[in-house]
């Protein structure tokens, strides 16, 4: 069996890539990197010119999502294909709640279960090498969500959301070792009433950011200096913007010193930092510079022409803590709401496909698509088993053969916290409930028209009963509570009282 499916999967390829090679993947995944905080999706304050520059060579999608409002269950998302009403992590929730808030004690987030099917795991049966550098997110070492549970080959990075509040930790891990690289390390939350506030106070020896994408890059160099034909997945999942502020000084020296009039002092969690807006620009500088680095080792070994890049982000703009001022930025521009939040927002993000020679350049498309589609276009592209996937193959756009997919699944996003919701988008409408974990007073249906009214001004529920009955039977047919999270009331009528 497996003999014919590697041999099927050959032939698949083939055709797709014309008789070249089997092509790369490198998915790129920031960390609440806003839907308008890139130049290519409208941002004027702060600089991004290499993802500019990747956007222009490839599709720039418009009405691309995230998997959830928040981000280990948009990981899981992205790495399973599998939308939030059916997958293992359906909020932020910890392995050990009961532990204190030591960032050294923190055995991690809520595992992906043994039985979870990612795309690393997917492509390792056709052969591929498998890395990740950077943020995982779902499942620390010795739990089932571990990074060589699922496939990868080589990891190096974080597999704790909460210990990537620092961009200088105690260790990273280092293919399941830990790797000691700040002694002292600096915390990710402090706050500082009075006094002067310097950003090399919040300073230690080495930046995780700097040394994630060193490992990345000498991955890439390593592959091209022993002319290693077998193809590669890397999966690059960089910290940056989520707070704290903790960007090298040379990119916050980029930014005019008459943005930050005073200071933050870490009054809204997090660390304080003395500039603030010309440090959250400077974090995107510096991610975009990181990334850069990347395109550089791809097209130096060699790998440029044949590899296909995905970059996104694991929800929209973080609501403003940690010194973030998304007004000032435009961060989301005109749409409605923020990380954590179901509206478009909270899980709007930046979607960029590049492939020299195999995707038109500088094609904007308009078509509704999500993290849950990912799995299932690679696997229809390298003809890897896929799974049971929930998501829509989106080949056909890629390959230009055509802009829409009038028949494709609603996209659907059950749990996510904050009260617990859920979103389903039908065509060019969402339909959106709110406050449904028990214990919450329920809220009643909205509807918005996304492309009539992208703000989500106007709910129309109203007049949409029968898209309502839609959603509440597609949520019946594909929603079920993962183990570890309480039921959400989906069905209950909107009068009915807390509990």
């Amino acid at each position: 069996m497996k003999s014919h499916i590697l041999t099927l999967a050959t032939l698949i390829l083939g055709s797709l890539c014309h008789g070249q090679e089997r092509p790369n993947i490198v998915l790129i995944n920031a960390d609440d990197l806003g839907w308008a905080e890139l130049g290519c999706y409208g941002q004027n304050k702060i600089k991004t010119p290499n993802l500019d520059k990747l956007a222009s060579q490839g599709q720039r999608w418009t009405h691309f999502y995230s998997g959830a409002p928040v981000c280990s269950p948009s990981r899981n998302v992205l790495m399973t294909g599998r939308h939030t009403g059916c997958n293992d992590v359906q909020d932020l929730k910890r392995a050990d709640m009961n532990e204190g808030r030591n960032e050294m004690s923190f055995r991690g987030d809520w595992p992906i279960s043994e039985q979870a099917y990612t795309i690393p795991e997917a492509l390792k049966k056709l052969g591929y090498a498998t890395a990740l550098f950077g943020k995982w997110g779902l499942g620390e070492y010795g739990t089932t969500g571990a990074p060589d549970k699922h496939g990868f080959d080589t990891a190096f990075g974080y597999t704790d959301q909460r210990m990537c509040h620092t961009y200088y930790p105690p260790f990273l891990w280092d293919n399941g070792k830990k790797l000691t690289i700040n002694d002292p390390y600096i915390p990710g939350h402090q706050h500082k009433a009075t006094g002067e506030i310097k950003a090399e106070d919040y300073r230690a020896q080495n930046h995780a950011s700097e040394l994630i994408i060193d490992r990345a890059v000498d991955y890439l160099n390593e592959r091209g200096k022993n002319k290693q034909a077998q193809p590669f997945f890397l999966y690059y999942a960089p910290l940056e913007p989520h707070v704290a502020m903790q960007p090298l000084q040379q990119w916050i020296d980029q930014y005019p010193k008459e943005w930050d009039s005073t200071p933050y002092r870490g009054q809204n969690g997090y660390l304080p930092h003395p500039r603030p807006r010309a440090a959250y620009a400077a974090m995107i500088s510096q991610m975009d510079h990181n990334v850069g680095r990347l395109l550089d080792a791809l097209k130096k070994n060699g790998f440029d022409k044949n590899t296909l890049i995905i970059f996104t982000s694991d929800n929209g703009t973080t609501h403003d803590v940690g010194g973030v001022d998304h007004r000032f930025f435009h961060s989301v521009l005109q749409l409605r709401g923020l990380k954590g939040q179901m509206y478009e927002g909270g899980i709007r993000v930046p979607g960029i496909i590049a492939w020299p020679g195999k995707i038109s350049p500088g094609k904007t498309i308009d078509q509704p698509a999500y993290h849950a589609d990912i799995m299932p276009t690679i696997c229809a592209l390298t003809g890897a088993e896929p799974g049971d996937l929930r998501g829509e193959n989106l080949l056909p756009v890629w390959k230009g053969e055509t802009d829409t997919l009038p028949g494709r699944r609603p996209l659907i996003w059950a749990g996510g916290g904050y009260g617990g919701q859920i979103a389903v988008r039908i065509g060019d409408k969402k339909i959106i409930r709110r406050n449904l974990a028990p214990g919450k007073k329920i809220m009643d249906w909205e509807v918005y028209d996304i492309v009539k009214d992208p703000e989500e001004k106007h709910n129309i529920a109203a007049t949409e009963a029968p898209l309502i009955e839609k959603a509440r039977k597609i949520l019946a047919q594909e929603y079920q509570p993962a183990n570890g999270y309480p039921a959400l009331r989906i069905n209950a009528p909107a009068a009915d009282p807390a509990h």
